[in-house]
């Protein structure tokens, strides 16, 4: 009798405990989740709104920002994401040789960028690829163009602008997670292999990449979710321009909310396919990294 009431008296403290925790949760996190789905199914404009159903979803269909929206950010996805994580992979490398002179200077430059203010990157970066920066300068006194590129009044420049802002600001956020896997490899592994004559490339090929294959997945499926998110950069570089050449979802639903004249339930219903997309991708990427062994 006295052990269940001890066992009782445990529970309810345990949850007493966690309760303010689930409390918040529910209402900052679960509430929320459940009102946007709620409101994705309302239709009209600013706060005059009625249920419509899956009216928005067969707008999505004839949509035409919407569809630009959602090509510029899975071309993003698929251009972007593969180099910045193979940088990462590369310069993670190079820089977890002990021999390598100034390694943690090297580490700390490819660092920095994520850590960088986002307002003051954007301008550096408007200002370095604008028709007389210092960008174009470059290419011009080497000889490797003859007339101003223009990088942000063109729909190609400006994907490539978005595209090397956002590889140079996050490509060293995911080395950190590489470097700190590779320290943690056995290094008689490659004893063995370096005293078996594996070439470097060998080495990393098969023995480092394999390893740290739970570690590509999670920074495979951290960067597809923040690039499907991607906001600030198409904001402050471009403007999603030129002709809406680098609007993404996430800015197209900052427009549908908060520009011109709200339209809030169109806007929850974009917003979840954005959350449809990173659960088809992230199935499909735990599908292809699965254990074939097992």
């Amino acid at each position: 009798m006295a052990q269940s009431q001890l066992a009782r008296s445990e529970q309810i403290n345990g949850w007493a405990f966690v309760a303010p925790a689930l409390i918040l949760l529910g209402l900052f996190m679960i509430y929320p989740i459940l009102w946007s789905l709620w409101m994705s199914l309302q239709t009209g404009r600013g706060m005059v709104m009625s249920f419509g159903g899956f009216t928005n979803v067969m707008r999505l269909t004839q949509d035409p920002v919407f569809l630009r929206a959602l090509t510029n950010t899975l071309t993003f996805l698929a251009i972007q994401v593969p180099i910045m994580l193979i940088l990462a992979l590369l310069f993670a490398n190079a820089l977890n040789d002990s021999k390598l002179w100034g390694r943690s200077w090297f580490r700390t430059a490819i660092f920095l960028p994520c850590v960088t203010s986002l307002v003051a990157y954007s301008v550096v970066f408007r200002s370095m690829f604008g028709q007389e920066g210092i960008i174009n300068d470059m290419l011009m006194n080497l000889g490797l163009i003859g007339s101003p590129i223009p990088w942000l009044a063109d729909p190609f420049w400006a994907k490539v602008v978005i595209v090397a802002s956002i590889t140079w600001r996050w490509t060293g956020y995911n080395m950190i997670f590489y470097l700190a896997a590779m320290q943690n490899i056995d290094r008689s592994i490659y004893e063995a292999a370096r005293i078996d004559g594996v070439p470097a490339w060998a080495r990393f090929w098969y023995l480092t990449v394999p390893m740290l294959k739970p570690v590509i997945l999670f920074t495979t499926v951290i960067s597809t979710i923040g690039t499907l998110q991607l906001f600030d950069e198409p904001n402050l570089i471009t403007l999603g321009g030129p002709s809406d050449s680098t609007l993404t979802l996430s800015l197209y639903i900052y427009n549908l909310s908060f520009k011109f004249m709200p339209s809030f339930g169109y806007a929850a219903t974009v917003s979840y396919v954005i959350v449809v997309l990173v659960g088809i991708l992230s199935v499909i990427q735990f599908f292809l990294a699965r254990d074939r062994r097992a």
